[in-house]
């Protein structure tokens, strides 16, 4: 008797992580993209299947600083963040980006609650190794992965702004990227999925350029190398790559305005770009 319960028990684990994904999308693409999107969101919802988003912000944070003539610079990638940027960090990410994804949502009729990081601790954070030259910028230490689930289990698609916190109180700005893999991670989900602008990673073959299906880690550390990857896809394929974190194994990269483009990915439909962790 206990051995069956233990695989009904085990069984239920498996249907929970194939109804759960977690999406990572940057604040300006999110607001770009059509209804339909977040038309397919709704649909995926109500059939049981649950999107778990944690989106970034960067250009809005970067213009609002403007705004407020309060001076940004960026180290190896990494916005330095001093208390006077963290305000505008956690404004913008927690506050007017994070509400604009909510509205999306329910405009169409989906159900969406947001959080940030620092709601009941739900993303722990320390401070990245080089701190003294970047500010508060933090890593995940921990992600508060039953807060999430509640919210899953009350009827709501959490949506997540990657501000973090430790024990002290004292906030930090993570990198979207670093917080949807280890939000993934956390959750057990072995696969995220990545919206872009881009239909996935190009690459030439006889003059034509075509998306690579899958492609290794490895494999886009050699295309940047030899230039096949190179531009403004540099920063999207590396963001992508920080995602493949803990038990997270493959990332997929795809283009947001395809249609039901989500719903196509975890059909299985052969889609975008497979970014893969080898053994």
């Amino acid at each position: 008797m206990n051995s069956t319960l233990q695989n009904e028990e085990t069984g239920n684990e498996a249907r929970a992580e194939k109804q759960m994904f977690v999406m990572k999308c940057g604040g300006s693409t999110l607001a770009a993209l059509p209804e339909s999107f977040f038309a397919d969101l709704r649909d995926l919802q109500s059939q049981g299947t649950q999107p778990v988003i944690v989106h970034g912000g960067g250009p809005a944070i970067s213009e609002n600083l403007a705004k407020l003539g309060i001076d940004t610079e960026f180290v190896n990638g990494l916005r330095k963040t001093t208390e006077p940027v963290l305000d505008v960090v956690e404004m913008v990410l927690a506050g007017s980006i994070n509400k604009q994804i909510v509205r999306l949502i329910q405009r169409v009729g989906g159900r969406a609650l947001g959080l940030s990081g620092v709601d009941g601790g739900l993303i722990q954070a320390k401070p990245v190794s080089n701190h003294a030259e970047i500010g508060w910028v933090g890593d995940v230490t921990s992600v508060q992965a039953e807060i999430i689930q509640g919210v899953v289990q009350m009827g709501y698609m959490p949506v997540i702004a990657p501000v973090g916190v430790d024990a002290s109180g004292q906030r930090y700005n993570i990198n979207a990227d670093t917080a949807a893999g280890a939000v993934a991670s956390h959750l057990g989900v072995s696969r995220m999925i990545v919206v872009t602008d881009v239909p996935g990673i190009m690459k030439s073959v006889n003059g034509e350029k075509k998306v690579l299906p899958s492609v290794s880690v490895q494999e886009i550390e050699d295309m940047i190398q030899t230039g096949e990857i190179y531009g403004g896809m540099i920063p999207k394929v590396r963001a992508a790559i920080a995602c493949i974190h803990g038990d997270v194994r493959e990332v997929v990269i795809v283009d947001g305005s395809e249609p039901q483009i989500l719903s196509r990915v975890l059909q299985g439909e052969t889609i975008g770009t497979r970014i893969i962790r080898m053994q």
